[in-house]
């Protein structure tokens, strides 16, 4: 079940009512029955592999119980390392087998060494990535004693399968979402209702913005050769959108639903495109991973070469954005991509101005000539990397590059359908201006206590326009979001 679907309407719907209205006055029972509800939820996409996260929750639950009653460091370490390999050891099967096989095939004609290996037709199973990074995190923080153990198996296994959260993230850290399942939630209307605008804005970033974009971008993809740089310009800015909307619109919803539910999740967008620098767009972007592979990557690897100076703090985050890259996919553009995010950190390292993430002054309507020219700086470097992520292969993305940097690059676009892309350029600016005035609050639908009545219309008013562009433009065919295949 997508979220942006009838059926999932209708699910979530049925669950609300007996999980407020039946099983709200025994925690255990909520409990129990939100993870039945997480599994029928997975079930619905495929039963077949339900298997997995459920062995996956078994395992990372009975190793996080040994980790904690053995005071040997060295039989600490085996458990952990024991979690990491299951996990791990599943998700690189069914995510970069075929990728790592015809690398070795290749690697081996280099050498003119012949290398037949069988390709398996695999199904990603949904959200093994996310589920994965939560458990290995899990047993790291037991193991450095961040967190204790989960106190029953219940609430574990409801952490890793939380639905909301389930498809593609946020990526929620156990010290911070366990205590949420270990007490009672109490219903609260005003944060209900602040969870159902949120829910409505990630749909409206979602069917009107990225679906709608998606058209336009495809397109663009499949006839790169043949059209101007212009043209290709435009591609790019509204695939950043597209992915920025699709994938933010996700979280959006995945966090309003859990605001339903009495949970709070980890935020896993806050205005990207408002940063100044990349160092500032990767804190603000997937927040969740990043800080995820901060923690479990960078930091390590930062301690290990911290003898190389400068050279050690670039050597960590290159290797770190290559994981990230490799982490969204089996395919040697997201490597390249990785790279690419990793090179665009060495001016900042080189210069001392890493950690330099002054955001915009908030009472500010508009940003000074400064803080200007790094957002736009900030967001070409962001959309010249994501024509690397759009790309199928690597020689697509460097026909892209060649067309779109040529002389057609200053000429008119020629857009056969220019009435359409010129609504979503003014969709995507509308959007992009409804988070810069909001850029305090945690979405543009979200509301401060007020008792004025013109303050009540107008934020009535605006909850209704968002509806109703949802209905007259939206995109209902698409239900998938782009980050689940990640």
């Amino acid at each position: 079940m997508a979220f942006a679907s009838l059926e999932f309407a209708l699910f979530l719907i049925l669950f609300l009512i007996a999980y407020w209205f039946v099983f709200n006055r025994n925690l255990r029972a909520q409990n129990i029955f939100l993870l039945i509800s997480s599994y029928v939820f997975f079930a619905f996409w495929d039963w077949r592999f339900l298997s997995i996260l459920v062995g996956s929750s078994a395992i990372s639950y009975i190793l996080g119980v040994f980790i904690d009653k053995t005071a040997n460091e060295k039989r600490k370490n085996l458990f952990v390392f024991l979690g990491i390999l299951q996990g791990l050891g599943m998700l690189l099967f069914f995510k970069y087998y075929n990728f790592f096989a015809d690398s070795l095939v290749e690697l081996c004609k280099l050498f003119s060494v012949r290398l037949s290996v069988v390709e398996l037709n695999l199904i990603l199973p949904l959200g093994i990535s996310f589920y994965t990074f939560r458990a290995i995190s899990y047993l790291i923080d037991v193991k450095n004693e961040l967190i204790a153990p989960a106190k029953n198996w219940i609430d574990y296994f409801a952490y890793l399968s939380f639905f909301p959260t389930l498809s593609a993230g946020p990526i929620d850290r156990a010290r911070t979402f366990l205590p949420q399942l270990e007490n009672k939630r109490v219903y609260n209307s005003s944060e209900f209702y602040n969870g159902l605008r949120q829910i409505l804005w990630g749909l409206f970033k979602k069917i009107v913005i990225a679906d709608n974009c998606a058209l336009i971008t495809s397109n663009i993809l499949d006839n790169y050769q043949i059209m101007p740089g212009s043209a290709l310009l435009i591609g790019a800015f509204l695939y950043t959108i597209q992915v920025y909307a699709d994938f933010s619109g996700y979280s959006d919803m995945a966090i309003g639903i859990a605001k339903l539910l009495g949970f709070k999740v980890t935020r896993n967008f806050n205005y990207p495109f408002f940063a100044q620098n990349i160092a500032a767009f990767w804190q603000r972007w997937h927040i969740s991973l990043t800080s995820w592979m901060t923690d479990y990557i960078y930091t390590p690897l930062s301690f290990i070469f911290r003898t190389y100076g400068k050279a050690g703090v670039i050597l960590a985050i290159m290797i770190n954005f290559v994981l990230v890259g490799l982490w969204h996919g089996a395919n040697l553009t997201f490597v390249v991509f990785g790279f690419v995010q990793g090179c665009f950190f060495i001016p900042l390292i080189l210069t001392g101005k890493l950690n330099n993430r002054k955001p915009v002054q908030q009472i500010k309507l508009l940003p000074s000539f400064n803080e200007f020219r790094g957002i736009v700086t900030t967001f070409l470097l962001v959309l010249i990397a994501n024509i690397i992520f759009m790309a199928n292969n690597i020689s697509q993305a460097a026909g892209y590059y060649q067309h779109m940097f040529s002389r057609s690059l200053f000429s008119l676009p020629g857009f056969k359908n220019s009435g359409s892309v010129i609504t979503m350029i003014v969709f995507c600016l509308v959007m992009l201006s409804m988070e810069w005035v909001k850029r305090d609050k945690e979405h543009p639908l979200y509301f401060s206590p007020t008792k004025s009545a013109y303050a009540i219309y107008g934020r009535l008013a605006l909850v209704f326009v968002i509806a109703w562009a949802i209905l007259l433009w939206g995109t209902f065919g698409n239900k998938t979001f782009i980050y689940t295949k990640f």
